[in-house]
């Protein structure tokens, strides 16, 4: 997984009066229709973060999209996707290498059981040999993460093609106002300086090649440090507040997800939901249904039944679990 210089590539625009590129995303969990409407918008923000050399943080609330446009950056530069989910306990270590120290305890009180050679027992116990790379060593060193992973029977983040390593990645850090402060903070360091030493090694892990695009996403559950931001390129993402705007945002989502579904079927999806969003709105519930509910809404029902007419009858029951997901909300009818 020789990774090779490249020029730097953005995403090209669209035809002209083309409003988006329709970009095809890789099969999840088995859903077929997955694509991604990638508007002038996003691209000319991702663009701008790979040629700045600084992260993307794309905000918004959930269900925007806002993690499907990093897998479409990936798709549309051909470059390798890192993705990684943050929680409350994500430090920002991990997002650049894991210390199994569990692993390593376990092996010296087996070594000590066994009897083995002191020093041998030691060379085995290096702290270097219990490093998992995380999505940043892989972004910025893919070869030396490779080996680290075979040579310790790691697991590595899949690709439908190896070869895309070459062309550089992209990392979705998603979801980090789930962590900690100083998760963020923590990684301006390696960001700015793009290397980083892992635990136990003599040498730092330093970006090769292509650039890494970093795109970071937050659903505004907790403020980010003003630091941080101030290192990042920001991507605002949310729903047309106008019913009329929302709604051909809607339709027109619906018509690249799901091809030949009757409009009917798009049209009463998005009256339903632009009611029951008006509704969270006003009584100021969150989380409010957006366009994962509108898509989920769809795919149920075209899976349930073949006919338009009983489709739809099916959207006035299935709507209560996809757009319903508050119990206040479902409180009001």
């Amino acid at each position: 997984m020789t990774t090779k210089k490249t020029t730097k590539k953005g995403i090209p625009l669209p035809p002209k009066k083309a409003p988006h590129l329709t970009v095809l995303l890789n099969r999840v969990g088995g859903v077929e229709d997955r694509v991604h409407l990638l508007t002038v918008k996003e691209i000319h923000a991702v663009n701008a973060a790979m040629m700045a050399g600084r992260p993307l943080l794309v905000r918004g609330e959930p269900g925007t999209g806002k993690s499907q446009l990093a897998l479409a950056a990936a798709i549309s530069l051909n470059r390798a996707f890192v993705p990684h989910v943050i929680d409350s306990r994500t430090e920002s270590r991990d997002l650049m290498w894991r210390f199994d120290a569990v692993r390593r305890l376990a092996d010296a009180q087996l070594a000590g059981s066994l009897r083995e050679d002191p020093e041998e027992a030691r060379a085995a116990l290096a702290e270097e040999n219990y490093v998992q790379p995380g999505p940043l060593w892989w972004a910025f060193e893919p070869d030396s993460a490779l080996q680290q992973c075979k040579k310790h029977s790691i697991s590595t983040p899949h690709q439908d093609d190896e070869k895309v390593w070459a062309n550089g990645s992209v990392v979705l850090l998603d979801e980090i106002d789930k962590a900690e402060s100083e998760t963020p903070n923590g990684l301006l360091e390696a960001l700015g300086a793009r290397s980083f030493t892992p635990q136990g090694w003599k040498q730092a892990i330093h970006a090769q090649g292509p650039s890494p695009l970093v795109i970071i996403t937050t659903n505004e559950e907790r403020a980010l440090p003003d630091h941080f931001l101030r290192r990042c390129l920001v991507l605002h993402l949310g729903l047309p507040k106008d019913e009329k705007e929302l709604k051909a945002f809607l339709l027109q989502r619906g018509e690249a997800h799901f091809k030949g579904v009757d409009k009917e079927i798009l049209q009463k999806a998005a009256d339903m939901l632009w009611d029951d969003r008006e509704a969270a709105l006003e009584a100021q519930i969150t989380p409010r249904p957006g366009q994962a509910e509108y898509l989920d809404m769809i795919r149920a029902v075209i899976g349930m039944a073949t006919t338009t007419a009983k489709q739809l009858e099916l959207l006035n029951i299935v709507a209560p679990y996809t757009l319903k997901k508050n119990a206040h909300l479902d409180a009001l009818g």
